[in-house]
């Protein structure tokens, strides 16, 4: 996955001579590569176009203190976007392919290029991502794979008058070592980032402090649970980003033991796919989750695997992301590149699994998938399940009572009782009786007489129980709700946006807003088409006091009062 701030367009284009393993590029030549597949010739003229379409991004007044440099949509001339030209233009010139190979303006723009990023990273060797952070280790990690990466570009391609470019790229990597053998993180994956961009820079730069830095970050071991898990959950974003470093570090350190973290993840995200080949992002604990996203960001690590192992399940994911659309392999080129036994034909697909229940309790996740369709259970998640069927995408169901303002139901664990799988929750809302004598401050400062004090009196309680099970090829969900009586119940079908409803009422007032009080209904996004029911209604208040808010989606509301009991099917 691309940093923040990088332009859109960022990535390395594939190139004419494969960058093999680590002595390499010490090397002057190289023998004659293996003949490039045709989804590398394609994304060479994507890459061109993304040197073309950078050109907007470019400061050009000569006279501004970061002339060269690049910016995006804010105007902002930052180190992201101006690496990501860089690495783009490297690759051009290095591909004979390329209608920029050994393109003399070009060079002078990355000169242009390198000299404002010189001026970008700090004394301290860091560049700022000028959205959130600044002299940042992390981000400068992060560019410093690429640049890397770009720098064996450079020298590999034979561009006449390269050397004064090459020089530039060296003081910026040289730099920002300076800054990665002693800075720290934010999150767990940041320290195999780290550890990565030291890697590189010891390809290119050997240094004992380098490899003294990376042995205080794995010496913390890899962060993998027994569910083949990273600890952020990151399926979209950071998990194909911790599998890709993994790899950097296994071949660049001779550390093949860091193989199997990469493939208890990759085997683990088997049964982390929807039936359209998207992912199950729900779980995630960053920015990624709840979003739409594919395999993209696994295709270095699926298609590295699949060759190493032979393995056949690895190697139909990797197809998978290739059919979806060839800018999907578009953000792993310069990892492709570094290896050119990474050009042969993958192995022969194996079938991957497509029905099955299973578990990932350190994830707080239950798969169901039987072919067409499959259904997710989450913990510690108030949209605790979904449900996918081709493109037709039940993306949430919520459950909420107005009960003194905390009715918003999730549970903190799934539990298993033979084919049915059940999550619960317990509510108190207590009043409270006068402070006893001695527990009164004597300025009648509330602040110092803590709530914990007062005794509780007339304690109203309410207890959620929600099964799941296989019905009807679908799901089955059983929801009681029970305790204090005449409690306002309000569940939530969330669907996808896109799609159109039926058997359904319009709420009045309420754009997006549907009620269901019929035997069934259904949703319908093309071909493909969700059933669900029965539904109920009993008052129309669908945003609870204390409830999440209403999401920019269409969405379904079955209404009731406690004790509350409903079957609802989905298929």
């Amino acid at each position: 996955m691309n940093r923040r701030g990088f332009v859109k367009l960022s990535g390395t284009a594939a190139c004419f001579m494969p960058l093999a393993g680590i002595a390499a590029f010490q090397q002057e030549r190289y023998q004659a590569p293996l003949a490039k597949p045709s989804w590398l010739l394609e994304l060479i003229k994507i890459n061109d176009d993304s040197v073309k379409s950078m050109a907007k991004y470019k400061v050009l007044d000569q006279a501004h203190p970061f002339f060269g440099a690049y910016t995006g949509e804010t105007e902002i001339p930052n180190p992201h976007s101006t690496c990501s030209f860089i690495n783009n233009a490297s690759a051009a010139l290095y591909c004979p392919e390329s209608s920029f190979y050994q393109s003399k303006s070009l060079l002078k723009e990355l000169e242009q290029a390198l000299k404002a990023l010189l001026k970008l990273q700090h004394e301290d060797g860091t560049i700022d991502l000028v959205d959130t952070n600044f002299h940042s280790t992390p981000d400068t990690a992060f560019m410093v794979k690429r640049m890397a990466q770009s720098y064996l570009f450079l020298k590999n391609s034979g561009t006449p008058g390269m050397e004064p470019v090459l020089a530039l790229m060296e003081t910026f990597l040289k730099n920002a070592g300076k800054a990665l053998v002693v800075g720290g993180i934010h999150t767990p994956n940041h320290r195999w980032v780290l550890s990565a961009a030291l890697t590189k820079l010891n390809e290119l730069f050997p240094n004992p402090l380098y490899l003294q830095r990376i042995d205080q970050w794995l010496a913390e071991h890899i962060d993998l649970d027994p569910d083949g898990q990273y600890t952020e959950k990151s399926t979209y974003g950071y998990s194909g980003v911790i599998d890709r470093v993994l790899i950097t570090m296994a071949k660049g350190l001779n550390k093949p033991e860091l193989y199997e973290a990469v493939r208890k993840n990759l085997k683990m995200m088997r049964y982390y796919l929807h039936p359209n080949g998207e992912v199950v992002t729900e779980a995630s604990n960053r920015q990624d989750k709840g979003q739409i996203g594919n395999m993209e960001n696994y295709y270095y690590p699926l298609r590295y695997m699949a060759l190493k192992d032979n393995d056949g399940e690895f190697a139909a994911m990797c197809r998978i992301i290739q059919d979806a659309k060839i800018q999907s392999l578009y953000g792993s080129f310069s990892y492709l590149l570094e290896d050119s036994n990474l050009w042969k034909e993958l192995p022969a697909s194996k079938p991957l699994p497509t029905s099955y229940v299973k578990a990932f309790p350190y994830s707080g996740v239950v798969r169901f998938r039987r072919g067409v369709w499959d259904a997710t259970l989450l913990s510690n998640n108030p949209g605790w399940f979904t449900f996918h069927k081709g493109n037709a995408v039940l993306q949430a169901m919520r459950v909420a009572t107005s009960f003194f303002g905390k009715g918003q139901f999730q549970s903190a664990e799934i539990v298993q009782k033979g084919d049915v799988w059940t999550m619960n929750k317990k509510l108190e809302g207590p009043y409270y009786q006068p402070f006893e004598k001695q527990f009164i401050s004597p300025d009648g400062d509330l602040g110092k007489m803590p709530k914990s004090n007062r005794k509780q009196s007339e304690v109203q309680y309410l207890e959620y129980n929600i099964q799941f099970s296989e019905a009807n090829a679908g799901m089955q969900i059983e929801i009681e709700i029970k305790g204090t009586e005449r409690v306002p119940v309000t569940l939530e079908l969330i669907f996808r946006k896109g799609g159109s409803l039926s058997g359904v009422d319009a709420l009045p007032g309420h754009a997006n807003s549907y009620l269901l009080k019929g035997a069934e209904a259904s949703y319908t996004l093309g071909k493909d088409s969700i059933q669900f029911g029965p539904g109920r209604l009993e008052h129309k208040n669908t945003q609870l006091r204390g409830s999440l808010p209403m999401m920019d989606a269409p969405t379904v509301y079955l209404t009731g009062f406690t004790p509350f009991q409903h079957k609802i099917i989905i298929r």
